[in-house]
Order: structure tokens, then C-alpha cells, then sequence
């Protein structure tokens, strides 16, 4: 691997970016992918490295985007006849390089740490920031009154909230921010007007439905719209019988987990959809490209044409209207 690309992942690391790592684990001739090959495609769509002719780029952006929003490695194949190349747990691509030749491609999806907002100092949110640790969670507790001998597995521990630096946060961070109000009767409104705020994946109140119901009216009064209180999960948890504060987290974390899913399923479907919505097809090849990013393209009857290479540029200028015209195979 190169060592360019090494410190590239290891900057958005420190930096808590998301991204993909790809990498050529197999190649048939006259693919000019070596096994080995390496290329990082960060959270933004932007490409570094080397994985074969630019052919592939785009169905590599188009797969590491659905694989990153679902958190979810893919393992993909392109080769000139995907049928026939269909194999179990891969993924097949039509390859449109004039090389010929196919190759497989392993998509590694490096995110942060999902983060745990821990809103109390009660047995339960104890138990909470102990179970989040163990879970991978990075656990935030937020509490005047907490400190580090009733969390110490916390990653941070702070008496307020800065909601502004939360708020201003990407719609991706957001999607791995989940909070728990465990503050069971201590300033449980404030607590929960300041999670509704940031605006996080996942809002659990460990309240009773009859707490819960008192407290509407001061959550509506501190500005809370009928939305925002819909998108409050009361009482937090699933249902599993839960009584010892250890027993309440468990249902809790397994209740965010089973959001966790559901969101990353939607994000990956929504950000396939957002990839396919820039494609064109070259006219000359039929290989898909990103035609935002397309560095060659044409002019023609009005219409902008979208190439993957120099060569079938010029190609299509050489006769336009016959290959504007012409279906492309």
C-alpha cells in the first residue's frame, strides 16, 4: 500500500472523517489493476490512488458511497460478462475498459466511533455509559453534577452541552449521534429540550409514559414542536422486562442498534441514488462516468456528451452525429 495513502487514512482518522479503503485482491488479464493496488475514496466522493484505468472509477465512487452510508464492507467484480462471472457475496459490474481483462475490488468502509450522548448521573445512565464503552461507542456525559468516579469509562464528561458545535455537525455525523435523557427526575425537560436541539439519530427518555406526558407541556413551552416530541423514543428501550438499571441500558443500546441498521440502510440506498443521479454514459463505450467530475466531455445539437477517456472523445468528434444518434451498446 502506498504510503500516501496511508497517511491520507491515518489524517481523516485523527480528524474522525469517514472513508473507504479499495483494494485490488484479484486481477485477470489484460486488466491493468495489479493485485494490491490501492486507492481511498473519502465521505466528499473524492478519489486517490489506483485501481485500474479510469474506466472503473465510477462504478468504484457509486459502490464505496452505497458501502460507507450502509457501514457495510462490499466485495466487487468487473468484468467484461457479469453473468458469467456471477458469484456468491460478490457484486458483478460490466468492465468497459478497452484492456478487457476483470477485476475484483474489496471496499473497506473506515468510520468513527458512533457517539453516546449519556444525559444524567442515575444508575441508568451509569450503566449506560459502562455497556456504550464496551459496545465501541465513543460516550459523552453531559450532567453538572457528573464526574469521573461514577463514569470513568467515559471519553468525556462536560456540565453542558455545546449545541451549537452539535448542530453545525453533517448530516452524516449526525446519522452516528445517538442520546439517552437518563436524568429521572432532575432537570429531565432541560435535558431533553438540549438533545432535541442537536438533533441526534436517536432520542431516548428514560421516563414513565405518565412523566413523559408531564413533561410535554414544559418541552412545547421551551420550544419544542409537535415533530420534534414525535421523534422522541418514551420509554426508551425495548421491551424486554427490563428492571435493574444494567437490564434498562441493555434494552436501550439494543433499541439504538436496531435504529443504527435501519439508518444505515436508508442512507446506503439514498446515496446509490444520488451517485446514479450524476451518471451519463459514454456514447462511444457505454461505460457509466460521473459526469460532474468527467474531465472530458463535448458539445453537440445542444446536448453536453460525457466520455471516460480521450480516445473515445475523439472518436465522437470525428462523427457526431453518427455516434449521438447510434445506440450505445
Amino acid at each position: 500500500m502506498r504510503a500516501d495513502i496511508l497517511q491520507l487514512a491515518a489524517d481523516l482518522s485523527r480528524k474522525g472523517d469517514a472513508f473507504v479503503l479499495a483494494v485490488v485482491v484479484r486481477r485477470e488479464p489484460a486488466s491493468s489493476a495489479q493485485v494490491g493496488n490501492t486507492a481511498l475514496i473519502t465521505e466528499a466522493g473524492e478519489y486517490h490512488g489506483w485501481l485500474g484505468g479510469s474506466c472503473i472509477q465510477s462504478t468504484v465512487l457509486r459502490e464505496a458511497a452505497a458501502a460507507l452510508a450502509a457501514s457495510t464492507p462490499k466485495l466487487i467484480s468487473l468484468s467484461p460478462d457479469p453473468s458469467a462471472d456471477a458469484r456468491a457475496g460478490v457484486a458483478s459490474f460490466p468492465m468497459t475498459c478497452h484492456s478487457g481483462g476483470s477485476v475484483d475490488i474489496y471496499l473497506e468502509p473506515v468510520l468513527p466511533a458512533a457517539q453516546l450522548l449519556v444525559f444524567g448521573v442515575s444508575p441508568t445512565a451509569q450503566a449506560l455509559a459502562r455497556l456504550g464503552k464496551v459496545m465501541g461507542y465513543e460516550v459523552d456525559v453531559v450532567d453538572p453534577d457528573a464526574d469521573r468516579e461514577a463514569f470513568p469509562e467515559a471519553d468525556r464528561i462536560t456540565a453542558a452541552l455545546d449545541v451549537a458545535a452539535f448542530a453545525a455537525r453533517p448530516a452524516s455525523q449526525k446519522a452516528r449521534l445517538f442520546a439517552v435523557v437518563a436524568t429521572l427526575g432532575q432537570h429531565d425537560e432541560e435535558a431533553t429540550l438540549t438533545a432535541l436541539r442537536i438533533a441526534p439519530a436517536y432520542l431516548g427518555v428514560v421516563a414513565s409514559r405518565k412523566r413523559f406526558a408531564q413533561m410535554r407541556d414544559t418541552l412545547v413551552a421551551g420550544g419544542a414542536t409537535a415533530q420534534a416530541l414525535e421523534s422522541i423514543t418514551n420509554p426508551a428501550g425495548i421491551d424486554i422486562g427490563a428492571r435493574a438499571p444494567e437490564e434498562v441500558a441493555l434494552s436501550i443500546l439494543a433499541e439504538i442498534v436496531q435504529v443504527r441498521r435501519a439508518v444505515s440502510e436508508q442512507a446506503a440506498t439514498e446515496a446509490s441514488a444520488a451517485i446514479a443521479a450524476r451518471e451519463a454514459r459514454d456514447p462511444i463505450c457505454g461505460m457509466t462516468v460521473i459526469a460532474d467530475t468527467a474531465t472530458h466531455r463535448a458539445e453537440h445539437a445542444g446536448r453536453t456528451y460525457y466520455f471516460c477517456c480521450g480516445g473515445c472523445r475523439e472518436r465522437f468528434l470525428s462523427d457526431p452525429a453518427l455516434y449521438a444518434a447510434a445506440p450505445v451498446s
